[in-house]
């Protein structure tokens, strides 16, 4: 089902917003829409990233819970990662 957006700016803005859609083949209806649909998208990115986020963290706390977790050193972690991206930049 759609919706309809309504919101408000003045004459100006939305006679400029039309030329500028015009000069590009649409109308600004079309602009409106795929602005909305381009920010819901974004969202949709946003919560699926946190929801991986957040499966990441429960994961490595149930780890941790469970005694399988083992800790590095904050210098070892800090050498892995240079050799690491030494590695990469060696490619």
């Amino acid at each position: 089902m759609d919706t309809r957006i309504q919101f408000r700016v003045d004459e100006e803005t939305k006679r400029l917003a039309q030329l500028m859609a015009e000069s590009q083949g649409r109308t600004l209806s079309d602009a409106c829409r795929e602005l909305t649909e381009g920010l819901a998208e974004e969202q949709r990115k946003s919560m699926s990233h946190d929801a991986w986020l957040s499966e990441q963290i429960n994961t490595a706390f149930d780890k941790f819970d469970s005694g399988k977790s083992n800790f590095i050193e904050h210098d070892d972690a800090k050498a892995q990662m240079e050799a690491r991206k030494a590695k990469i930049r060696n490619r």
